[in-house]
């Protein structure tokens, strides 16, 4: 299942006739159902599970459109499709779901190329990245979270220096479309609420985030900095 960090919604319909896919995101002020440009996307506040979806849409080149919903107030339509209020969402098959996983995996099974699939026991490698949350939120530095922090990137470290650039090889794969918007926000929250980076003493890491944020895929889709700061703030301001 996705964590509940900053997602703000994100909803997905194919159409038969052109195989569009139709998202829900909360953006600024746009009004609750509102398709948006691919170029506009850098103006919704996305989590990175949403991210994911988005960036895996966009590596395969898929069109799609965007609906909004305010999850500070969610309307009742989007109640409707996620009773829990969990993003993203994806309408397939007549279905809708509530789980990046297993939206991810069904795009790939429907539009297989460019492939992105990768061996999961690769990806089981990555799954603690998100502990830097408990390092986000710690108050006592001598608490150990750092370390643990430093740990898990230590190894993803070594890992990229065997087998990068990307964690798949040479090519970009979908645990990159989950690992790296994770790593984006790693990377801002960390720098503005602790005054902490990736060290350079792990230069494989540094690189491998560096290509990935640069990609087009990434730009178009992540979040803006200032926005990824104000939807951690509740999280760390306790």
């Amino acid at each position: 299942m996705d964590a509940d960090l900053n997602d703000h919604g994100v909803a997905f319909e194919t159409r038969k006739d052109d195989n569009t896919l139709e998202l829900t995101s909360h953006p600024m002020d746009y009004p609750p159902r509102l398709p948006l440009q691919r170029t506009h996307l850098g103006t919704i506040v996305l989590g990175p599970f949403s991210q994911r979806v988005l960036l895996t849409l966009e590596e395969k080149n898929l069109s799609y459109d965007i609906k909004l919903a305010n999850l500070a107030n969610k309307p009742e339509w989007f109640l409707k499709i996620s009773p829990e209020g969990k993003v993203p969402v994806a309408k397939l098959d007549d279905k809708w779901i509530a789980d990046s996983d297993i939206i991810t995996q069904l795009i790939e099974e429907k539009c297989p190329e460019p492939p992105l699939a990768a061996p999961p026991e690769k990806s089981s490698r990555f799954k603690n990245i998100l502990n830097f949350i408990a390092f986000l939120k710690s108050k006592d530095p001598n608490d150990g979270t750092e370390q643990a922090l430093l740990t898990e990137l230590t190894a993803i470290n070594e890992y990229l220096k065997e087998n990068g650039p990307f964690v798949n090889g040479e090519k970009i794969s979908a645990i990159d479309l989950s690992l790296g918007p994770k790593l984006y926000h790693l990377e801002i929250v960390l720098d503005y609420y602790k005054s902490w980076s990736v060290p350079e003493s792990l230069p494989f890491v540094r690189n491998y985030m560096e290509s990935v944020f640069s990609r087009e895929s990434f730009v178009k889709t992540q979040a803006l900095r200032e926005d990824v700061i104000a939807g951690w703030r509740p999280k760390v301001e306790v």
